[in-house]
């Protein structure tokens, strides 16, 4: 048996969240708690994925317009089983089906393969964890042998029942025949006249099947999310997880607990981060990188021996080796810095490739401009690229130097080993080695007079 059916519970409204919008929507490092059980549902050879929305079902189906999964829609909240029911006719025949939750984001891989490696014809698999403080959570029940014979809900547990420390998960796996045969048994006679998925275990030792526990990697992996509070709580704990993961390769860290990764962050060894740095969609830093404190990084290429100074955004960019930029640079989209560029304090690029050995140091704007090796742009030069309706480019020749305050007005070309005279503003060709001066005469009037205040 190879087929993989999933099923993601994903319709619930999350009342405490206060949210117009679904539960399953809100995000964890970065994308939406159901991404990541999607992700992880991926992992799995053969996988079929059907998510039972409910509550918002048109906004995450927007959400995912292009999904490789079945959507199916649970009209009445009617409880888990209930909710499951409503995915049968999208199951496969011959499957294993494994159960989990679009507001339990943190489920791994290996988790969801050993519930699955744990289902046969005999055999059903749950998933239980042992907590300090149950509270909350449906109790597992065992015989004198220690053989899991049912689940009572936390509303529905006497006394004693309520003093085991096993709980459920939630999460279980079993065939599709069995699951076919046994929904119907799940009666609501309890205090929330509800259909508990959980009622399964029982008609399953009824039935004369065992139930095979199986304990998650960590306890995060089973936290589930009501709450904005417990969302924040889960975001720290899983970025501390990938803190360790980045540390445990070779990169340090000021202080893991003041970290952000919110997507794909793949790392070279022997670099430093300082606190507070976000890295967003996928990020790749070389080594013996250097990024200070307050840096944003979405979607770029680091490479090796670069130096990011305090307060520094870069957006789709690649930053080439031994690169020093910041503090307070913005570097935007499609800024390709070649090696041993220098990208100072205020300056803001667009667009712009700049080649090995470029300099543009302090207050300047560069966009949809292409500057050859060794140029040096002056404090507050900006390229002039848009005309109110299209964009331009400039190019500037290797060996240039552009003087401070100058404007190069595109689309405009400035040939190698070209000198602009600061504060000139420039509007056609330069020739290679050519000196341009772009400003107005200046004049010095004799006898002038301040202005005065009126009396």
């Amino acid at each position: 048996m190879t087929k993989t059916d999933i099923v993601i519970l994903a319709a619930g409204k999350g009342t405490r969240m206060r949210s117009q919008l679904p539960k399953v929507l809100h995000k964890l490092a970065g994308k939406p708690m159901l991404t990541h059980v999607l992700d992880a549902a991926d992992k799995m050879e053969d996988a079929h994925k059907i998510v039972v929305t409910g509550h918002g079902a048109e906004l995450v189906r927007a959400t995912y317009p292009d999904a490789a999964f079945t959507m199916v829609e649970q009209s009445e909240q009617l409880g888990t089983g209930h909710a499951v029911k409503c995915a049968l006719g999208e199951l496969r025949d011959q499957a294993k089906v494994i159960i989990l939750y679009g507001d339990v984001p943190l489920i791994t891989p290996a988790t969801i393969a050993k519930m699955l490696d744990a289902v046969d014809d005999e055999h059903i698999s749950l998933l239980t964890i042992e907590l300090a403080d149950p509270n909350g959570y449906g109790r597992i029940i065992r015989d004198d042998q220690g053989a899991i014979e049912a689940i009572i809900e936390q509303k529905d547990a006497n006394s004693d029942q309520l003093k085991v420390s096993e709980v459920n998960t939630g999460v279980m796996a079993l065939t599709t025949e069995l699951l076919n045969a046994w929904l119907p048994k799940i009666g609501n006679q309890n205090a929330q006249s509800e259909y508990y998925l959980t009622d399964l275990i029982a008609i399953a030792r009824r039935a004369g099947y065992r139930i095979n526990g199986v304990q998650p990697i960590s306890a995060s992996e089973v936290e589930g999310i009501n709450s904005r509070q417990q969302l924040a709580t889960l975001e720290r704990a899983y970025q501390l997880q990938l803190a360790e993961q980045l540390m445990a390769s070779g990169t340090s860290l000021a202080d893991p607990a003041r970290y952000d990764q919110r997507g794909i962050l793949i790392a070279g060894t022997d670099n430093f981060i300082d606190i507070n740095c976000i890295f967003e969609g996928t990020v790749t830093i070389g080594s013996n990188v250097r990024i200070g404190p307050n840096c944003q990084i979405t979607d770029s290429r680091i490479c090796d021996g670069v130096e990011i100074k305090a307060n520094t955004v870069i957006e789709q960019s690649t930053i080439g080796d031994f690169a020093v930029l910041g503090p307070f640079a913005r570097i935007r989209p499609g800024t390709q810095l070649g090696s041993n560029t220098k990208v100072g304090n205020f300056v803001e690029t667009k667009k712009a490739i700049v080649g090995n050995g470029s300099k543009i140091n302090h207050l300047s704007y560069v966009g949809d401009a292409e500057l050859g090796e060794n140029v040096n742009v002056g404090a507050g030069a900006i390229t002039c690229n848009y005309d109110g309706v299209n964009k331009h480019t400039t190019e500037i020749g290797d060996n240039s130097f552009i003087g401070s305050n100058s404007t190069l007005v595109a689309p405009v070309s400035l040939e190698e080993d070209s000198f602009i005279a600061a504060g000139s503003t420039i509007n056609s060709t330069v020739a290679a080695g050519n000196l341009a001066v772009g400003r107005a005469k200046q004049r010095n009037i004799a006898g002038w007079k301040r202005p005065t205040k009126n009396q």
